[in-house]
């Protein structure tokens, strides 16, 4: 059974005997806060306990954003909560969380929280902060579970914690998708049919840079095979390979990686969309280092992220990738 508890007296009362681990959500569960919690369940063990937040934090959202409409369905919550696995649900009311009124004293994320989300979202980042911040004090956790889909959120998150002390492990979880490729979101019941169709050019764009990629990446990793000398050339032309591996080596030399070429794959998907109807109103395409969300340049070699942010109707919608640059020849 699932118990449901409404302070934190009701959570500091309860000892697990292993770890605690956290899933902070703002209700409306879905398949995706299913697979955290089930994560956070085999993390926690048999032993430990598995506490879901449901908590609707009014400091991350702007003027004209969608708090008075943001769903709200604890029953609902706590049903899917409990068949993942969670042992609670902690439900605090505003007043619980913020027993003073919005904080005076609040977390900033820093220049990261400035980019991509945060330009588009003046402050959001510093109220999603805070309010993490808040509940990790209120539930104590030993480790605390977020999806990969905010990626820009879980990189704050990351850094917070590291950069103050907090004594936290922090778990990301992939994101997960429908069968057509859109990322799960609570947001996602807001679209009509022919908006969720537009929505889908989100995921396909992210699909085509990571296709564009992964070409790059094979028609580098093939320059390194095939030694660029005339000999070998020469030998290879009788076989009619001659041509390919001259373009194998004027590619993986003028673009190893192609971070430019992975993001004109994804916005001509998202040029197309615009045209659609209903339009997708693009908001941000970023090819960025998650460690702080700056744009990568082409030579750049290691882990990445391309976002994409959009509208499709009044509904905003983000979704992210990872992708690996591997080193230049």
């Amino acid at each position: 059974m699932t118990d449901i508890l409404r302070t934190a007296a009701e959570l500091h009362a309860r000892v697990p005997e292993g770890r605690r681990a956290v899933v902070m959500t703002m209700g409306a569960l879905h398949e995706g806060h299913a697979t955290l919690v089930r994560a956070a369940r085999e993390i926690a063990g048999s032993t430990g306990e598995v506490v879901v937040t449901v908590f609707v934090n009014p400091l991350q959202f702007g003027a004209g954003e969608d708090l008075d409409r943001y769903p709200r369905t604890l029953d609902a919550d706590v049903k899917i909560a409990s068949v993942a696995g969670a042992d609670a649900v902690f439900a605090p009311s505003v007043d619980e969380v913020y027993p003073g009124g919005e904080p005076q004293v609040r977390i900033t994320a820093g220049p990261m929280g400035e980019l991509c989300e945060g330009a588009s979202r003046p402050g959001h980042f510093d109220g999603m902060l805070t309010v993490v911040a808040k509940l990790l004090h209120l539930t104590r956790p030993d480790v605390a579970l977020y999806g990969q889909k905010d990626a820009q959120q879980l990189a704050l998150i990351r850094r917070m914690v590291r950069d103050l002390n907090f004594g936290v492990e922090i778990v990301g979880v992939p994101t997960v998708r429908e069968p057509d490729g859109l990322a799960l979101s609570s947001r996602n019941r807001y679209l009509s049919s022919a908006e969720r169709r537009t929505a889908l050019a989100l995921s396909r764009a992210l699909f085509a840079g990571r296709d564009r990629h992964a070409a790059q990446e094979a028609l580098r990793a093939r320059a390194l095979e095939v030694p660029a000398t005339r000999a070998r050339a020469e030998g290879l032309s009788a076989l009619g390979e001659s041509r390919a591996a001259a373009d194998a080596h004027a590619v993986a030399k003028a673009a190893p990686g192609g971070p430019a070429a992975v993001r004109a794959a994804a916005r001509l998907v998202l040029d197309e969309a615009a045209r659609l109807e209903p339009p997708l109103a693009l908001d941000y395409l970023a090819l960025v280092d998650p460690s702080d969300f700056t744009e990568i340049a082409d030579g750049f070699t290691g882990e990445a992220v391309l976002a994409v942010a959009a509208r499709v109707g009044t509904t905003r919608l983000i979704d992210n990738i990872p992708l690996t640059f591997g080193a230049a020849s």
